[in-house]
């Protein structure tokens, strides 16, 4: 009898795993599902922890042994998706940028987004003009510090705040000098809202970098934004496409086509092609839930897409979820008491952290700080103490989800727009697909400097090895970050073989 309960037993504990959850103050939460547990289990389980009700704009990031990045999919089995063995990583991000942030029905929705575009920002994936970057910088300052006090914050206090990659000594003072004149009286609460206003008409907003090719063999990053499809190169939005042109999206190996009617019926066809069939799909379906989420009305017009002109061939992908006029319109809805945030505290950020020496400042919240152990086995309690813790008005799709100066600008066919004093060269980890190997070499320089650099977050391809992004006065680090990314984009093939036999079968985190 005994034997036979033992056993039993045993199947239980391998019908379950662990499953650690980085959140987007990098505090983790861990629990214990059953292996059958669909994706959405798992995500309603964070949201009740976070006390988060406008939770579609979020999601659940992973990657795969091979370095390349998926969005956990909610309707499928967790443990089917995965392709290493548990215990899994993953980690919750923005999926789908708020076209007004601002305008979101709750603070601690805001505050999300706040932290996620604070993390763009340092990784280079929120990038714009100098005079823009200082400004938010300060935002951030005031929201994490407060008013300017000569006693507690001596001269080139700003310089022990990492905002970006790289700063300049002109770019700290600068930012310095709105911290101290501009933003005294500011709350957090009015400084992230100031912060996330400012951030939301940049060019780079809602940005999640895809790197490719053109047909010319020339670096691009292609991304689905609120508004539309961008394709960025050097400095440039060389193309932009708003949600309601855009007709069809298609790939096949590594080559990846959108399809769009733009005015007086021009019709026009975009080829990039990706650094590996993988990433090429991801692309594609990242494509695919963009468009279904801003483009639709809603959810019930969701159809079936395939990644071939011919359906029964190809990759066949639905959106499942709800569209953004949708989660708009439940968002108004909610009528409870504001969860409390306490922004205050001094837990380190692993990977993008506020100060790069001395006591670190993080936005983490100070609510009950746990990371939660739930289990269907009777008797497991929680583990361990861990730092942590729509509309809003009533629109329609395509061109009113767009502020005033994108509409006039779209309106006007202005397509191509600088988005920033220097080269677009987002984190390492957008690159090639595994990360090139220069990227290892860098981090260890960078560990080695004293730069923040964080492992983990270069297995989960969120940080990796920040390249020369710094808005201002970098002129020749620029150029030579943009010279490594060429480098590795044109490596591709090569990076992958080399990684493949130094790396083996390491699992990714």
């Amino acid at each position: 009898m005994l034997s036979r309960l033992m056993s039993g037993s045993v199947r239980n504990l391998e019908r379950e795993f662990s499953c650690t959850v980085r959140l987007l103050d990098d505090t983790e939460y861990t629990c214990t599902i059953q292996r059958d547990a669909k994706g959405q289990y798992l995500f309603d389980l964070i949201c009740h922890h976070l006390n988060l009700l406008e939770k579609d704009y979020f999601g659940i990031r992973y990657v795969d042994p091979d370095k390349q990045r998926h969005w956990l999919e909610f309707t499928k089995s967790i443990s089917k998706q995965m392709k290493s063995q548990p215990p899994f990583t993953m980690c919750l991000r923005v999926k789908f940028y708020p076209p007004d942030p601002a305008a979101l029905k709750e603070e601690i929705t805001r505050y999300l987004v706040f932290l996620q575009l604070k993390r763009d920002l340092y990784h280079g994936r929120l990038l714009c003009k100098t005079s823009d970057a200082a400004t938010l910088a300060a935002y951030i300052l005031q929201a994490e510090i407060g008013d300017y006090d000569p006693g507690k914050h001596p001269e080139g206090y700003s310089s022990k705040f990492q905002f970006f990659p790289k700063h300049s000594e002109k770019l700290e003072r600068r930012i310095a000098e709105i911290h101290k004149t501009e933003l005294m009286g500011q709350t957090p609460e009015t400084s992230e809202l100031n912060f996330l206003q400012k951030a939301q008409m940049l060019e780079t907003y809602g940005v999640d970098p895809h790197p490719c090719k053109d047909v010319s063999g020339n670096p691009a990053f292609l991304a689905f934004t609120p508004f539309g499809f961008v394709v960025l190169q050097g400095n440039k939005r060389v193309h932009f496409l708003k949600w309601n042109e855009v007709t069809k999206l298609k790939f096949e190996g590594k080559t990846f086509h959108i399809y769009a009617n733009q005015k007086e019926d021009k019709k026009i066809i975009l080829t990039y092609f990706a650094p590996t069939p993988e990433a090429c799909k991801h692309l594609w379906k990242c494509g695919v839930e963009n468009q279904a989420f801003y483009k639709l009305e809603k959810s019930s017009q969701v159809r079936t897409v395939s990644s071939s002109n011919l359906f029964f061939k190809g990759s066949r992908f639905r959106y499942s979820g709800r569209v953004a006029k949708e989660v708009m319109e439940q968002s108004a809805k909610i009528k409870r008491e504001p969860p409390a945030i306490h922004r205050a505290g001094l837990v380190p950020s692993r990977s993008c952290p506020s100060i790069t020496h001395g006591p670190r400042l993080s936005s983490v919240p100070r609510t009950r700080r746990r990371a939660v152990h739930i289990s269907i086995m009777e008797g497991l309690e929680s583990l361990r103490d861990s730092a942590h813790s729509t509309p809003v008005r009533s629109v329609s799709h395509g061109d009113s989800f767009i502020p005033r100066s994108r509409s006039q600008a779209a309106e006007a066919g202005d397509s191509s727009a600088v988005i920033a004093d220097e080269t677009y060269s987002p984190s390492d980890s957008v690159l090639p697909t595994p990360v090139a190997e220069h990227s290892l070499e860098l981090a260890v320089s960078r560990q080695i400097n004293g730069a923040p650099c964080s492992i983990e977050e270069e297995k989960e391809s969120e940080a990796g090895t920040p390249m020369g992004v710094e808005p201002g006065e970098l002129g020749a680090d620029s150029r030579a970050a943009g010279s490594l990314q060429a480098a590795a984009l044109s490596e591709a093939e090569q990076a992958v073989v080399r990684l493949q036999a130094s790396l083996g079968g390491r699992a990714a985190h």
